[in-house]
């Protein structure tokens, strides 16, 4: 290795400790940080409308739903098409207190960190129930069962007067050390709590998928005839698996609940599964930088075909009704090709340019 840290191009390990590390080099940390201070401090220099900070904020709610996707579809293999009615559970959740006990309750607007963890273990309870025939099913049939359970929870929260039949719960506004947030600084405070999450979260998933527990769920994915043999819990892996995803749906959910400072059905239906399932896909399954890079494309993508649609509404009959056509086709299309053509997704070029640069100019 290059006595120069700085300068070292590839990896060499001698020891196991080394091989564990977060960041491989210095020159990565110091990309990292330097990124992630970015992230923390443009807000601070350049002000957004509300409509742009609404738009970036449901992105990083959209990457903290599909870090939980990825950990039960991407690592464990296990099919899920009723990821929205977890982030639904998370988001009922806080309308549930919000129905029983107001929502302007100190728990609601003061403790709402407690809150949103609250949600996340509602998830994770859910989703160790849904995970339970994934001890008998796989595959196709796992994924209708996932499927029943999306349709069941659109079912009771549509019918039962509790949920207000799905229409919209109210969330009061929360506090903070500087007092109550007001809605000008509403969006730019929640970019900053999710932004926290979402750092939390993906140092989480690094970390786990380092442990035992973390192989597992490869080692169950690649083989589970083969896992069962080296000692592990197959039934076992594939349960918390689906806990482990209902937890971060769970905490999307209630952090879509306070950004709205509502909730209502229309977030939870089957199209936002199909989504965030397309957001896993494009961005690459079994990778953590494709659960963010999935939900930025999906939602860039998303954004220009509706702008695409109201230009050419313009000039073409309202009877046409381009929108409701052009988005639909898109999005499917866009699944379609990256299965054909690059299934590892945006994260197999990422890893392509990472690898380029890391080996540039080939010192050795």
């Amino acid at each position: 290795m290059s006595a120069n840290k700085w300068l070292a191009t590839g990896n060499f390990f001698t020891s196991y400790k080394e091989e564990q590390r977060n960041f491989l080099t210095s020159l990565d940390r110091s990309i990292f940080l330097f990124f992630l201070v970015l992230l923390f401090v443009w807000p601070l220099f350049f002000h957004l409308s509300n409509k742009i900070m609404l738009v970036i904020d449901n992105i990083l709610i959209a990457i903290v739903a599909v870090m939980g996707l990825n950990l039960v579809t991407g690592f464990a293999g296990l099919i899920s098409i009723g990821h929205a009615a977890f982030v639904g559970i998370g988001a009922y959740t806080v309308a549930s207190f919000c129905r029983v006990i107001g929502d302007t309750h100190v728990l609601v607007t003061h403790f709402w960190p407690l809150l949103i963890l609250v949600s996340g273990f509602m998830g994770a309870v859910f989703g160790a129930i849904v995970g339970l025939p994934a001890l008998r099913l796989k595959h196709l049939y796992l994924a209708i069962a996932t499927l029943s359970f999306q349709m069941i929870f659109q079912w009771v929260i549509n019918f039962m007067s509790f949920f207000n039949q799905g229409q919209t719960i109210f969330v009061g506004r929360v506090f903070w050390f500087t007092g109550k947030v007001g809605r000008r600084d509403h969006y730019v405070f929640w970019y900053f709590v999710i932004l926290t999450v979402v750092v939390l979260l993906g140092f989480g998933i690094r970390n786990l998928l380092k442990t035992r527990y973390g192989r597992s769920l490869v080692a169950v994915r690649d083989n589970d005839r083969a896992a069962d043999a080296m000692g592990m819990n197959p039934g076992l892996t594939k349960v918390y698996a689906f806990a482990l995803s209902g937890f971060f749906a769970g905490v999307a959910g209630a952090l879509h609940a306070y950004l709205y400072r509502g909730v209502g059905f229309e977030s939870f239906t089957l199209h936002e599964s199909i989504s965030y399932l397309a957001m896993a896909i494009v961005g690459g399954l079994g990778t953590l930088n494709g659960s963010f890079w999935g939900p930025v494309a999906i939602k860039y993508l998303d954004l220009k075909v509706g702008a695409l649609a109201e230009f050419a509404g313009q000039y073409l009959p309202s009877s046409m009704n381009l929108a409701t056509a052009l988005k639909p086709f898109t999005f499917g299309l866009v699944i379609v090709l990256f299965l054909m053509f690059e299934p590892r997704g945006i994260s197999n070029w990422w890893r392509i340019v990472k690898s380029y640069t890391k080996l540039w100019p080939f010192r050795y």
